[in-house]
């Protein structure tokens, strides 16, 4: 019987060592390249260089040193034809059992700051993907291997199973390296495409995350593409839905503009009530409060989400409510214990600094017969020195710009037409999704009156210009102080009158945070 042979070629040495040491002791020769060779002499492990083993030298600063016939020849010939066999035997190809192989970090250069072109171009891999794409083309006879994951599961297969894998588990592992290589040639396409401005093909690919439970209505069946769970961890209740899915997203873009203690209520995506504690103990306790206040119908069926543990006191009182999901960076125990006794809530667990990195990355929405790709929107834009944004005869007060900036990231999170009213720490009224700012506004104060707040006192937030003075006098006479929007209407003069008329102070930020 001829000697099993394996090929190991990483940039990622997690997990290799072990690995390579449980082939080799299952009588594998292995065959490595640079910086892998080296690592795995040191770990003690016999390696055959592949520049021995081919009789050709690496050249061109390592560009080439698998493209040869002895590596290809030795994974792509069919162990199966009389004919191959031959002609592997005539030129002296030895067959290659096993290829560990993964990728130059081409998407990690990318993402680094200030990163050039020319770093970004040294990252593509050339040979990697060719050893990957031959193996797992001939994975009828060969194993390949490119997620450090796979290691322990394929070691214990070798073992139990003498030196060979199941068919079944050759076919998964190939499948991987397509994901991997197609997804791999994108990134480089969609980077090159971006610096270079040159008209490309935007394409995605993403593996299954899982199936919903339906989508937006029952009768729609929906599935979940990408890595949605590394973000938000289901810990109990019913399987996700489509509506599911967009409110626990919206929950975290609105949750992670907070840096103090802060809980929001949403419904439909739409804030319904946030809430920030201020003080010396700033309890989350504090914060549910102040919006749930804001409207108390909303949590029934709603989702809760806050930017810190999810307390056993705050789990006794939300226990009483009937909510749909509650989100959370943790859980204590107890609230944990709580909570869960209601089988269908269902109990999220936030990574809120992977969401905040998440939040960065391109929006991406279907439109008949195609996709929309957009810049995020993750900073509320325009608060950087609001004193010298001031277009009215009257400052706001420090408490005053104060609850402007809240206000304007809440009103960030609300559909448009959108309007907030709000002081410092906490929501008093929101109007979302009207034909008209004026009729949005106009919901915002009865909102308030049914919740028994007064807007005395208060500010108000608009996501766009007010395109007429009625929106702003609505606000004022309400109780509204003082106003913060993107200003831009050729009626920005009444408006600013109107707000002298009934001296309020206002803000214009000069961005608008539209969300359709």
């Amino acid at each position: 019987m001829s000697t099993p042979r394996a090929l190991v070629s990483v940039s990622n040495k997690t997990g290799l060592s072990a690995f390579v040491q449980g082939l080799h002791e299952l009588g594998f020769e292995i065959l490595s390249t640079g910086g892998t060779a080296s690592s795995l002499r040191e770990a003690g492990i016999p390696v055959t260089d592949v520049a021995d083993y081919t009789g050709f030298p690496e050249l061109f600063e390592g560009r080439v040193k698998t493209l040869h016939p002895k590596i290809h020849g030795g994974l792509l010939y069919k162990r199966e034809s009389k004919d191959h066999a031959k002609q592997a035997v005539d030129h002296g190809i030895d067959a290659i059992d096993v290829v560990v192989v993964n990728l130059y970090p081409f998407e990690e250069t990318i993402a680094r700051p200030g990163v050039t072109l020319e770093e970004a171009v040294e990252q593509i891999d050339i040979g990697g993907p060719s050893l990957l794409r031959s193996a797992a083309k001939n994975h009828r006879s060969v194993t390949v291997i490119t997620d450090p994951g796979d290691y322990d599961a394929v070691l214990t297969e070798l073992r139990d199973s003498k030196g060979q894998t199941s068919l079944k588990t050759r076919e998964a592992l190939a499948i991987k390296v397509f994901q991997l290589t197609s997804a791999y040639d994108r990134a480089i396409a969609g980077y090159l495409n971006k610096s270079q401005t040159t008209q490309g093909v935007f394409s995605i690919s993403l593996p299954l995350d899982r199936k919903l439970r339906h989508g937006e209505n029952p009768h729609q069946e929906a599935v979940l593409y990408g890595r949605f769970s590394e973000f938000y961890e289901q810990l109990s209740g019913k399987e996700l839905s489509y509506t599911n899915v967009l409110d626990i997203a919206a929950g975290g873009e609105l949750i992670s503009e907070f840096r103090r203690p802060a809980v929001a209520i949403l419904k439909h995506t739409n804030p319904c009530g946030v809430g920030l504690a201020i003080g010396d103990e700033e309890d989350i306790r504090d914060a549910w409060e102040k919006a749930y206040e804001t409207d108390r119908q909303a949590p029934f069926g709603g989702v809760i989400v806050c930017n810190r543990p999810f307390t056993e006191s705050l789990a006794r009182v939300v226990s009483e409510i009937f909510t749909d999901v509650i989100i959370a960076p943790e859980f204590e125990t107890e609230a944990r214990a709580i909570l869960q006794r209601k089988k269908n809530l269902r109990l999220i667990r936030m990574a809120s600094t992977k969401v905040k990195e998440a939040l960065k990355l391109p929006i991406i929405r279907s439109a008949t017969g195609g996709l929309m790709v957009m810049d995020s929107d993750p900073i509320a834009l325009g608060t950087e020195e609001m004193e010298k944004r001031v277009v009215t005869k009257r400052p706001p007060t420090a408490d005053e710009l104060e609850a402007m900036r809240f206000a304007w990231r809440v009103a960030k999170h609300v559909k448009s037409n959108a309007i907030v009213f709000s002081t410092k720490d906490r929501t008093l009224g929101i109007g979302a999704g009207q034909m008209s700012r004026v009729d949005s506004c106009r919901i915002a104060v009865w909102k308030a009156q049914e919740a028994g707040l007064s807007l005395q006192g208060s500010v108000v937030a608009s996501d766009a210009m007010f395109p007429f003075p009625d929106g702003l006098v609505a606000a004022a006479t309400a109780g509204a102080t003082a106003a913060i929007q993107p200003g831009g209407s050729v009626k920005d003069s009444d408006v600013i009158s109107a707000a002298d008329q009934h001296d309020m102070a206002m803000v214009f930020t000069g961005h608008r945070h539209f969300l359709h």
